[in-house]
C-alpha cells in the first residue's frame, strides 16, 4: 500500500553515467579543457558517487596546476584512501579510454549539467511536501519557504560566468549611444518628473528608494503620482503594497490626479459640470489600460509581498515596487518584544534584498521622526524615523518638505530634497503640490523669464 502511495519511491533519479564517464575522461586528455566547463560543472552535478570523488581530485590537481593523468590522479586518490572505492587504475584507464578527444567535453558536461538540475527539481519537490506535512511552520513561511527552493532551482540555471570587460563596454557604448540618440530614454524606470529623472536618470534596478517626510506632506501622493505616470506614459508594470490605505481610497486618489478633478468632489460625487465627467470618463479609460496592481492587506509582511511579487514578474514583467509605508509591515524574523530599530532592520534589508532577487526598484514610504518639529528645518539623514539601517540599505533618499506660508499653512510650494544618491549627485528639485486634487506638478520655470533684475544705482535709492 505504502508503494502505491509513493509512485516515485522506486524510480531511479535521472542521471547518464556515460556522460559523466565521457567528461571525465576528456578532462584527462586535455586538462585545460576544464576551463570551458567550471562554470556550471561542479562535483555535486554528478550523480554516480565515484565520479564526484575523481573529479574533486581533478580540480585539486588543477589548482596546483599539476598534470592530470592515471598516474596523478591515482596518487592523489591513494592519499585520500579511497583510490579501491573508485576501482583502482582500471577504472581510471577505462575513463581515459571512453573518448577519443576533449573536443566534445561541453556537449557531454551539459548532459551531465541537465541530469543535475532535474535531480535537484526532484529534491525541492521533496522538499515542498515534507513542507505541506509539516503542520507547525507558520503556512506564509512554509509556501515562502516552497517558492523559494523553486526559484533557486531556476535562478541557478544561469551559467555563473565572469563577464569579460570588453563585453560589457560594448553594452555599456550602445546603452550611452541610445541615450544620445533619444533624448526621452534613460538608464532607469522614468519617474516622470523631468526634474527628477535629471538628477536620478530614473530609478535603477535592484535600488532601495527611501521617500520619507511627516505625515500630510504628500509622500502618498507624489508615490501614486510616479506610479500613475510609470504605468500610463511609459506602459510599465507597477506594484502597489498599500498598508495604510485601501485600494479604493489609491483608485480615488490616482484618478482626481489624472483627471485635475477635486478629490472631495470625486470622493462626494458632487460634480456639477459635464466637462468634469468627460474628465472623469476619460481618466477611467487610462487607468483601466495602465499595467498597475494593488496589493492592500494591511500588516502585511515581506514573506507575502515577495511571493506576490515573484508571481507578478512571472505573469507580467515587473518594473517597479512602492511600499507604503515601511513602519506599517510586519517583520518575520524579530520579535514584537525587540525594540523598533531592531524591526525596522529587518524591514529595510528584507525590502533591498527583494529589490537585488528581482531585479527593480523598490520605492518605500518611511515617517520622520518628530524631533524635525521642534527643530524645524529642511530634514535630514538622522530624522528618519527608526532608522535602524535604513540610510545604509537605501540607495537613494529623498525627503518631501514644503515651508509654512505667512497664515501658518503648509505652502503648496514642495522641495524634493535628494539627500543620498548612492551613484550619482544629490540635491534638490521643487514641484507644486496641488493638494485638492491629490497631485504633484513640475514648476515651469519658463514663466519667470519675463522678470530681469535690475540693478539699482545711488540716485535710485529710496
Amino acid at each position: 500500500m505504502a508503494e502505491k502511495n509513493n509512485p516515485h519511491k522506486l524510480r531511479i533519479p535521472p542521471q547518464d553515467i556515460d556522460a559523466e564517464k565521457a567528461l571525465l575522461g576528456s578532462v584527462m586528455l586535455k586538462a585545460d579543457a576544464l576551463f570551458e566547463i567550471m562554470d556550471f560543472i561542479s562535483v555535486e552535478c554528478f550523480y554516480a558517487e565515484k565520479h564526484r570523488l575523481v573529479f574533486k581530485a581533478m580540480l585539486e590537481l588543477f589548482s596546483k596546476k599539476e598534470p592530470i593523468d592515471v598516474l596523478t590522479l591515482s596518487n592523489k586518490l591513494k592519499n585520500k584512501q579511497v583510490f579501491d572505492q573508485i576501482g583502482g587504475s582500471d577504472y581510471l584507464t577505462e575513463l581515459v579510454n571512453t573518448v577519443p578527444s576533449s573536443a566534445n567535453i561541453e556537449y557531454y558536461a551539459k548532459i551531465v549539467h541537465k541530469k543535475y538540475m532535474l535531480r535537484r527539481l526532484i529534491e525541492s519537490s521533496e522538499r515542498i511536501s515534507e513542507l505541506g506535512y509539516n503542520e507547525v511552520d507558520d503556512l506564509d513561511e512554509s509556501l515562502d519557504k516552497a517558492e523559494k527552493s523553486i526559484y533557486e532551482v531556476t535562478t541557478s540555471l544561469l551559467s555563473n560566468k565572469f563577464i569579460e570587460i570588453k563585453d560589457a563596454l560594448g553594452e555599456a557604448f550602445e546603452r550611452l549611444s541610445r541615450l544620445h540618440e533619444s533624448t526621452d530614454k534613460m538608464r532607469g524606470v522614468p519617474s516622470g518628473f523631468k526634474s527628477l529623472d535629471n538628477k536620478l536618470s530614473g530609478f535603477q534596478k535592484s535600488d532601495l528608494i527611501i521617500l520619507a517626510a511627516r505625515p500630510s506632506m504628500g509622500k502618498t501622493a507624489f508615490a501614486l503620482d510616479i506610479a500613475r505616470r510609470v504605468a500610463i506614459e511609459h506602459k510599465k508594470p507597477v506594484a502597489i503594497f498599500s498598508l495604510e490605505m485601501s485600494s479604493q481610497q489609491l483608485v480615488d486618489r490616482m484618478l482626481a490626479a489624472d483627471s485635475k478633478v477635486d478629490a472631495w468632489k470625486l470622493r462626494t460625487g458632487k460634480l456639477n459640470k459635464e466637462e468634469e465627467f468627460d474628465l472623469i470618463r476619460e481618466s477611467l479609460n487610462n487607468l483601466s489600460k495602465a499595467p498597475i496592481f494593488i496589493d492592500d492587506q494591511p500588516a502585511n509582511n515581506i514573506l507575502k509581498m515577495r511571493s506576490m511579487a515573484r508571481k507578478l514578474k512571472r505573469q507580467h514583467g515587473l518594473e517597479l515596487i512602492i511600499v507604503d509605508y515601511l513602519q506599517l509591515m510586519t517583520p518575520t524574523q524579530t520579535k514584537s518584544s525587540d525594540n523598533v530599530v531592531q524591526q525596522v532592520t529587518e524591514i529595510s534589508r528584507s525590502l533591498k534584498h527583494l529589490a537585488r532577487e528581482l531585479d527593480v526598484p523598490v520605492i518605500a514610504l518611511s515617517q520622520l521622526s518628530r524631533a524635525i518639529e521642534s527643530r524645524g528645518g529642511r530634514p535630514k539623514l538622522s530624522d528618519l524615523r527608526d532608522s535602524g539601517s535604513i540610510e545604509q540599505d537605501a540607495d537613494v533618499v529623498m525627503f518631501i518638505h514644503r515651508d509654512k506660508n505667512d497664515d501658518g499653512e503648509k505652502s503648496n510650494v514642495t522641495e524634493i530634497l535628494i539627500e543620498k544618491h548612492r551613484n550619482g549627485p544629490t540635491g534638490r528639485i521643487t514641484l507644486n503640490f496641488d493638494d485638492k486634487k491629490a497631485t504633484f506638478q513640475e514648476i515651469d520655470t519658463n514663466a519667470f523669464d519675463d522678470f530681469a533684475l535690475t540693478e539699482v544705482g545711488d540716485d535710485d535709492a529710496f
